[in-house]
């Protein structure tokens, strides 16, 4: 079986290869990352523990590999990566082993929330539009919430982060080309990397956008953790993701970004549908609208949203555009989410499509010639082992999804 496969091979972390890169894309950080590091690979051997005889001394060497350089609590650190990324890794996959370690870690990320949380409050107050990692789910507030609300949902803290989602989801008093029909995360922040966009734009994805916000507040109100305004600020950003939904003979698609020309034409720049990720395309959106409807029992906005991941699974020339196997761009995180949407599904058309997307992730993970895999959960190795171990065990209800937000 590939997922045990890829578990042996990732059962000990390799030496360590001397780096006197400290810059911030060194690859000696990324031990702290759950997207490309050893946090993730822990998660993975956590999660196999069933049916892996050294599964504890697995996780141990992977988070003690994990915290092999000083963990981020800086701009960059967020749920994939740094203190909450390695916090995260600890809570899921030994709580009881580390409490003292879990306690310095989990402080470290109360105070990191309570950071954001007012200079969020501050920019609010101001009248100015957010950036990205503000809100979202990578290095955002999303994120932190994620951790709050799986690790401590009762505390006040998560409460903080989800009134502070809600007023995300109002409209900012901008004096700027967007106001006043942009939606309170319009952002002139194009995320790193990515060149400015003039004018700004609202960022729809689940990785960097507002689904995943939407899924959170969804995933917290089906817990009965909620604040003052939550069912609205719901309401209010899947009536907005209705009036970008794009209907197609071959199924609705959503724009990854909606920009200012968008805005002013009333309809996305965007030809069609991009590849059916988890991170920015039909799949997550779909998801994170199916969550909203059951949080708000809205039968007909569940089946939409079903149905819209449904078609786009019967849509070759969408599932063309898959090209690597890992969970954040790739087949593991299609099959993944699908998992999880079928689980709660009020129709039987998603739980039909798993076992060709378990053939083709399998096929994928097989002939993917990518260079230096990595090892980590969400953009390497360890995100396919545990997508394949979470199918064949039939589990809906592993923690690790948390970190997607797609349960």
């Amino acid at each position: 079986m590939l997922a045990a496969t890829i578990s042996d091979e990732l059962s000990v972390p390799p030496p360590l290869a001397d780096c006197d890169d400290d810059s911030p894309t060194s690859p000696r950080w990324r031990h702290q990352s759950l997207s490309k590091g050893a946090a993730g690979v822990a998660l993975l051997h956590a999660a196999r523990a069933s049916t892996t005889s050294d599964a504890d001394q697995r996780v141990h060497a992977w988070l003690t590999r994990a915290v092999c350089e000083d963990l981020s609590v800086g701009r960059g650190a967020g749920l994939w990566f740094g203190t909450p990324a390695v916090a995260f890794a600890l809570a899921v996959s030994a709580p009881d082993r580390y409490q003292p370690a879990l306690a310095r870690l989990d402080a470290a990320v109360t105070d990191l929330t309570e950071r954001r949380l007012r200079a969020a409050d501050a920019r609010i107050a101001a009248g100015t539009r957010p950036a990205l990692s503000e809100f979202d789910l990578v290095r955002g507030l999303a994120g932190l919430g994620a951790y709050q609300l799986y690790h401590r949902p009762g505390d006040a803290l998560t409460r903080r982060v989800l009134d502070y989602l809600v007023r995300l989801t109002e409209p900012v008093p901008a004096h700027d080309a967007a106001a006043p029909a942009a939606p309170g995360w319009w952002t002139s922040d194009a995320g790193l990397g990515q060149p400015t966009i003039p004018g700004g734009h609202a960022n729809l994805g689940m990785a960097h956008g507002i689904a995943g916000p939407l899924a959170l507040l969804a995933l917290a109100s089906r817990q009965e953790v909620t604040v003052p305004g939550q069912a609205d600020a719901i309401d209010r950003i899947c009536h907005w993701l209705d009036d970008w939904r794009q209907p197609t003979p071959t199924g609705p698609w959503w724009p990854e970004r909606v920009t200012i020309a968008d805005l002013r034409a009333g309809r996305p720049g965007q030809p069609g549908p991009a590849r059916p990720s988890w991170c920015y395309g039909t799949p997550g959106l779909a998801r994170a609208q199916q969550l909203a409807a059951i949080a708000r029992h809205q039968h007909d906005r569940q089946i939409a949203a079903e149905h819209a991941l449904t078609q786009c699974l019967a849509d070759p020339a969408q599932l063309a555009r898959l090209t690597d196997p890992y969970l954040c761009h790739g087949w593991a995180g299609l099959t993944a989410t699908v998992w999880y949407a079928a689980a709660d599904a009020a129709t039987p058309s998603l739980a039909a499509h798993l076992p060709g997307l378990v053939g083709a992730l399998l096929t994928h993970a097989t002939t993917h010639t990518g260079v230096d895999p990595l090892p980590g959960l969400i953009d390497g190795r360890a995100g396919v082992a545990i997508t394949l171990h979470t199918f064949a065990t039939a589990a809906t209800a592993a923690a690790w999804p948390a970190c997607l937000l797609i349960n």
